[in-house]
C-alpha cells in the first residue's frame, strides 16, 4: 500500500504549486488515481483532497495576475477580452441578439461558448459601454449616461484580478486572498473544478441567443436530492420533473466536475454518493462542460481541444425533450412529431405569445359568470386523448362513460375540464399545468364556447340556403366598398379639418406664452375658455395630490369634461411641460383616463379629462351598499392591471405612475375601471413625488424603495397595485383605525390568514363560491408588496396570473409592520 501522507502531500504540492501547464498537472492526477485504484477507502479522499485543493487553490496554481486596477474593457476593438494564459477562456463581452453581454466564455474554439454570464436579469448592452476594474478596487460596467452596474459586489475593495485556465475569473485583495470567484457564483454551466453547492441552483437561459434567466433550474437541496424544477415554483415533488434519488443521504452534498467528465455527488463525509456520468474519457485533448440547456435537460459535453469537431454529449438527464415541466406553459401540452418538439393548445385555447410557448394558452372566448341563468347551455365539451396534466380536482365520480362525465362537468358551472379514465371521472379547474401527450387511456374532456348557439334553428344545408349565402356575400362586398370609400372621405376631411384646427389654436395662442407644437395631440385652450366651461370653477369634483377637479363643459360641443388645475408645477418652462403633456396625450387605451386638452397661461397649469360619470373606485370599495360582486371586482383587478401593463410597456415612453391607489381609479358609466393621473407626477417638482407618498404616515402606499433611497422603478407600482388588489379583494381600507390592532394594517392581516390558512376571515359574512379564486388573488397580492422590488413581478406577469395563465408559487413571508420599522 502506497503511503498515505506522502500521496497526499505530493498531491497538495502539484495542486497549488505547480506553474507548469494544466495539463502536465491533468496527466499527473490522473496517474494518482489509477496507482490508488486498488485501495477504495482512499479513493473517496483523494478525489475529494483533489477536488477541494483545486477548487480553493486554484488561483494560485497559474501566474501573473494579469489584470490590475485601471484596466478596462470596450465591446469593440482589440481590448474586448482578459484571456487566461492559455488562450482557452476569456472575461469579457460576447454577442447576444443585437447587442453585447458581458460574461467567460470559451475562447480557444471556434464556437464562443459563454460559461458564466454577468447582470442576468439585464445582460444585454449596446456597444457603447465599458467594463472597468477601478482604481477605487470596483468592478463595473459604466454606461453611456454615466450610470454604474456592479458586476461583482466582494466584501472588500479589489487589489487585482486573474483569468485562470480553470475558466474561474478571480479577484484579490491587497493580502492576494480570493474575495471574489466565478466559481462560487454559477449561472447555468459547472466547469471541471467546479461544484455546485448545498443550497445553490443553476437556472437556463431564456433562449440560444439570450443568457438572461430562463424557465428552468436545476437546484442542490440541503436534503442531498439534486432535482430539476421550473423557475418560479416551490421545490415540492409534484414540481420536480428530475431527482437524483439521493435525498436523506445526508447534509451539505455538492455536484462535482471532474477534468475526466467525472460527473457525481458528494457528501460531507467525503464519500461518493452517487456517479451520475462515470467519467474515464481523455482528459489533455478534452474539454468537459455541464450545463442546464434552454430545454431544461442538463446535459456533460466534451469538446476537443485541438478546435476539432463540435460539442458532444457525453450524459444527460432526459432523453425526452418533453419531460421537462413548464415547457409548453399552462392550458397547453407537449408533443413529439419525429423527434422535434411541439407545444399545442387544449381545444379552444390559443397562445398567449406564438413566438414564446412557456406563456400558455388563453381562451380563444370569453367564459360566462356563474351567475348567469343559461351559462350551462352555451357549451360543449371537446375531447383530447392520451394527455397527461397536472392532477389539482376539486370533485372525484364513479362513471361508466366518457359521455356521463361530460354531462357531469356540462352542469357543473365550476367544473372547466374533467379527465375520464378506466370509470374514474375528475372535475378540475383551469389553469391546467405540466401537459403532455402519454400512452395512457386518459382522456381530456374540455368545456368549449358552443358554436351552435348563434345558429339555431338554421337548416344545414339546401338550395335555398346556398342563394341565401350567395346575397349575404354580395351585400357583403357591396357594405365594404363603400365602407372602405367611407374611411377615405373620413380620412381626407380629418387632415382638413386637422390643418385647420392647428390654424385656430396658433391664432388663439399667438398673443399667450407659447406656440402650438403640432407634435401635441390634446387640444389647447386658454384659460378663459376653461373659466367659462366650469362656471367659473364652481363643481368641485374633489382634491387630489396633484390639485383639484372641477366639473367642465365644453361650450361648441357641450361634452362634459374634468378640468384639474394643477399645483407646483415643473419650473423649467413651458416647452419642458408642453413635451410632457405631448407624451401623456399620445397615450390612448381603453383602461386609461383619456387625456383631452390643457392650458398654459402664464403660471396657471390646467389639464382638460374626459368626464367619468361614477367617480372613484374608492366609493365602490369602502361603502357596503356600493360593494361591486367578486367577479366585478375580479374584472376591476384584471381592467388595472392591463392599463398599468400599457404604460409600463406598450406606450411610446414609459410611465411610471407613482401614486396608484383606489381614489386615482375611476368608473365610467358601464364600470368600467380607468386609471386616472398617470404621468402626472412628471410634471410636477423633483420632489414632489416624495412629498405626496409620505404625508400619508402608512406603509400602505410608502414604497420601500424611496425609503431605502432607492432609485423608482416600474416595480413601485406593482407594490401599489398589490396594497389597491387587496383593497379590492377585501373592500376595506388598507389602514383602519377602527379595526382591532392585528386588522388594522391590511397587508399585515392579509398574510397573517393566508398562513393560517384562515382566508375567509378577509370577506367576513360574504360568500365566496371559489375559495381557490380567493387563495390565488391573495397570492397575487402578496407577491406584488413583497419589500425587495426584485421578488416582485412584472406587471406582464401579474395580468397573466389575473387571467389564469400565471404559475402562483406560495410567496414569501412579509416581515410584519413593526420589524420593518
Amino acid at each position: 500500500m502506497p503511503n498515505l501522507d506522502a500521496s497526499l502531500i505530493f498531491i497538495l504540492r502539484k495542486q497549488v504549486g505547480c506553474n507548469h501547464c494544466i495539463h502536465r498537472k491533468a496527466r499527473k492526477n490522473r496517474l494518482l488515481f489509477y496507482s490508488i485504484s486498488q485501495f477504495p477507502y482512499m479513493a473517496a479522499i483523494l478525489i475529494f483532497v483533489l477536488s477541494s485543493a483545486f477548487y480553493s487553490g486554484i488561483a494560485a496554481q497559474q501566474s501573473p495576475l494579469n489584470i490590475s486596477l485601471g484596466s478596462s474593457l470596450t465591446p469593440t476593438g482589440n481590448s474586448s477580452s482578459w484571456m487566461s494564459p492559455s488562450g482557452i477562456f476569456a472575461l469579457g463581452f460576447y454577442q447576444q441578439r443585437n447587442g453585447y453581454a458581458v460574461g467567460i466564455f470559451l475562447a480557444g474554439i471556434p464556437e464562443k461558448t459563454a460559461v458564466w454570464t454577468a447582470n442576468r436579469d439585464n445582460p444585454i448592452f449596446s456597444s457603447n459601454v465599458s467594463l472597468i476594474l477601478s482604481t477605487d478596487g470596483k468592478l463595473i460596467l459604466q454606461l453611456p449616461q454615466g450610470q454604474n452596474i456592479s458586476i461583482a459586489g466582494p466584501l472588500e475593495p479589489i487589489s487585482s484580478a486573474s483569468m485562470l485556465d480553470s475558466g474561474n475569473f478571480v479577484l484579490y485583495n491587497s493580502d492576494k486572498e480570493i474575495i471574489w470567484q466565478s466559481f462560487e457564483n454559477p449561472t447555468n454551466s459547472l466547469l471541471p473544478g467546479q461544484r455546485l453547492a448545498a443550497d445553490h441552483e443553476l437556472i437556463s437561459s431564456a433562449s440560444e441567443t439570450d443568457d438572461s434567466r430562463g424557465i428552468f433550474r436545476l437546484k442542490m437541496q440541503t436534503d442531498g436530492h439534486l432535482v430539476q424544477y421550473p423557475v418560479g415554483t416551490t421545490d415540492v415533488g409534484e414540481n420536480a420533473y428530475w431527482a437524483s434519488g439521493t435525498g436523506g443521504d445526508g447534509p451539505n452534498i455538492t455536484l462535482n466536475l471532474q477534468d475526466d467528465g467525472h460527473l457525481y455527488l458528494i457528501n460531507s463525509s467525503v464519500n461518493i454518493v452517487q456517479n451520475l456520468s462515470d467519467g474515464g474519457h481523455p482528459k489533455n485533448e478534452m474539454i468537459y462542460l455541464m450545463k442546464i440547456d434552454v430545454d431544461g435537460i442538463f446535459r456533460l459535453y466534451s469538446h476537443s481541444i485541438d478546435q476539432g469537431g463540435n460539442w458532444s454529449i457525453i450524459w444527460e438527464s432526459s432523453t425526452d425533450n418533453c419531460v421537462p415541466k413548464g415547457l409548453c406553459g399552462f392550458n397547453a401540452f407537449c408533443t413529439k412529431i419525429d423527434d422535434l418538439v411541439e407545444c399545442k393548445c387544449l381545444p379552444g385555447f390559443q397562445f398567449v405569445n406564438q413566438g414564446n410557448w412557456s406563456l400558455g394558452c388563453t381562451r380563444g372566448f370569453l367564459p360566462d359568470s356563474c351567475s348567469s341563468t343559461n351559462s350551462n347551455v352555451n357549451y360543449t365539451i371537446e375531447s383530447l386523448e392520451h394527455t397527461a396534466w397536472d392532477d389539482s380536482t376539486f370533485f372525484r365520480l364513479e362513471t361508466s362513460t366518457r359521455e356521463d362525465c361530460a354531462k357531469a362537468c356540462l352542469e357543473d358551472c365550476n367544473c372547466e375540464v374533467a379527465f375520464f379514465k378506466d370509470g374514474h371521472c375528475k372535475k378540475q379547474k383551469l389553469p391546467l399545468t405540466y401537459g403532455r401527450r402519454a400512452d395512457d387511456l386518459n382522456v381530456a374532456l374540455v368545456k368549449v364556447r358552443n358554436p351552435a348557439n348563434n345558429n339555431e334553428g338554421v337548416s344545414q344545408s339546401s338550395p335555398q340556403k346556398n342563394r341565401k349565402e350567395e346575397v349575404r356575400v354580395y351585400i357583403a362586398k357591396i357594405g365594404i366598398s363603400l365602407a372602405v370609400f367611407g374611411v377615405l372621405i373620413s380620412v381626407v376631411a380629418g387632415v382638413y379639418v386637422h390643418r385647420n384646427r392647428a390654424r385656430a389654436c396658433k391664432q388663439v395662442l399667438g398673443n399667450g406664452n407659447v406656440e402650438f407644437d403640432k407634435n401635441v395631440a390634446p387640444r389647447a385652450f386658454t384659460f378663459a375658455e376653461l373659466e367659462q366651461a366650469t362656471n367659473e370653477f364652481r363643481e368641485e369634483l374633489g382634491r387630489g395630490a396633484f390639485g383639484t377637479v372641477y366639473k367642465g363643459i365644453l361650450p361648441n360641443s357641450n361634452k362634459v369634461v374634468a378640468v384639474k388645475k394643477l399645483e407646483k408645477v415643473l419650473t423649467e418652462g413651458e416647452k419642458e411641460f408642453q413635451n410632457e403633456i405631448s407624451v401623456i396625450g399620445k397615450t390612448h387605451h381603453r383602461n386609461l383616463v383619456q387625456l383631452l386638452g390643457y392650458c398654459l397661461d402664464g403660471a396657471k397649469r390646467l389639464l382638460v379629462y374626459e368626464y367619468m360619470s361614477n367617480g372613484s373606485l374608492e366609493k365602490f370599495l369602502h361603502k357596503p351598499e356600493n360593494y361591486p360582486t367578486w367577479d366585478e371586482r375580479m374584472k376591476i383587478a384584471c381592467d388595472i392591471a392591463r392599463g398599468i401593463l400599457y404604460l409600463h410597456e406598450e406606450c411610446e415612453t414609459q410611465i411610471i405612475h407613482c401614486d396608484i391607489k383606489p381614489q386615482n381609479i375611476l368608473m365610467d358609466e358601464s364600470r368600467c375601471a380607468k386609471i386616472s393621473d398617470f404621468g402626472l407626477a412628471k410634471l410636477l417638482k423633483n420632489d414632489q413625488t416624495r412629498t405626496y407618498t409620505g404625508v400619508r404616515g402608512t406603509r400602505a402606499w410608502f414604497k420601500v424603495e424611496w425609503c431605502r433611497n432607492l432609485p423608482v422603478t416600474v416595480k413601485a407600482d406593482v407594490y401599489s397595485f398589490g396594497i389597491m388588489l387587496l383593497e379590492i379583494i377585501c373592500c376595506r381600507k388598507s389602514v383602519d383605525c377602527t379595526s382591532p390592532e392585528n386588522e388594522a394594517i391590511l397587508e399585515e392581516w392579509a398574510n397573517q390568514c393566508f398562513e393560517a390558512g384562515e382566508l375567509y376571515k378577509l370577506v367576513g359574512d360574504e360568500e365566496v363560491d371559489d375559495v381557490r379564486e380567493l387563495e390565488r388573488m391573495i397570492k397575487i397580492a402578496l407577491w406584488c408588496i413583497q419589500e425587495e422590488p426584485a421578488l416582485r413581478p412584472s406587471m406582464k406577469k401579474v395580468l397573466l396570473m389575473l387571467e389564469g395563465t400565471g404559475d402562483i408559487p406560495i410567496p414569501p413571508s412579509l416581515p410584519s409592520f413593526s420589524s420593518a420599522l
